[in-house]
């Protein structure tokens, strides 16, 4: 098998082929949308989020309606995501932070952003190549750690080490839509549980899938 950097363009090249027109499934219109919406996102799935938000966005139009916000009356309009009360206490830090330095708009620079509660690298990411169309990075969750690691570009279990690797083998033009391919192959074709690698179209530039396959050829030799 190839190192990483050998395969990267080829690995890339398929998944825009097959995942023409990634996009982050959070629904959303402004940059406070989708920050509120992917820090909402941690440990629960986008679809449980897109049922909660369009209630949360019609109540809280701006940074400021977030900042004054109670956090017990929160809470319980994001209970269903999990982690309702770390959340909570998050997204109105951030809005205060919003509203206090940023003059109420959510800044457009990952300087800026990852100074928000409740704002790491994944989630600056996010905002700033789903709002701003800007790429300082590649973001980073569930599936784009677990693909990596099944592909091999990269060891690291820490996402900010992850990234580090991905922004040193994934050509800088790519960035922008590397995090939205992973999640669409992911979902589709490699979950956590059981990856379909008879199915996936990169399996030959994957050595977890030549690990199947071995695995699967030692199992038929001994039937």
């Amino acid at each position: 098998m190839k190192s990483a950097k050998q395969r990267i363009g080829d690995i890339i090249e398929i998944l825009r082929k097959n995942y023409p027109r990634s996009h982050t499934a959070l629904k959303f219109e402004t940059p406070l949308q989708i920050m509120v919406s992917t820090i909402l996102s941690a440990q629960c799935t986008d679809a449980r989020v897109n049922q909660v938000t369009p209630a949360l966005f019609k109540k809280y139009r701006t940074a400021a309606d977030f900042a004054t916000a109670d956090q017990g009356e929160l809470e319980e309009e994001i209970r269903s995501t999990g982690f309702f009360r770390n959340k909570a206490k998050n997204i109105i830090g951030a809005s205060k932070k919003i509203v206090e330095d940023f003059g109420g708009e959510v800044p457009d620079s990952m300087e800026e952003l990852i100074t928000l509660p409740g704002v790491a690298r994944k989630t600056a990411n996010i905002v700033l190549s789903s709002s701003f169309k800007k790429t300082e990075g590649i973001a980073v969750d569930t599936h784009v750690k677990r693909l990596s690691q099944r592909l091999s570009l990269s060891k690291e279990k820490d996402p900010d080490k992850v990234e580090r690797d991905l922004m040193g083998i994934v050509p800088k033009e790519d960035w922008l839509d590397f995090n939205y391919m992973l999640v669409d192959h992911g979902r589709k074709i490699c979950p956590a549980r059981k990856p379909n690698c008879p199915l996936c179209n990169i399996n030959h530039l994957c050595p977890s899938a030549e690990e199947f396959y071995s695995s699967s050829e030692l199992n038929l030799d001994r039937k």
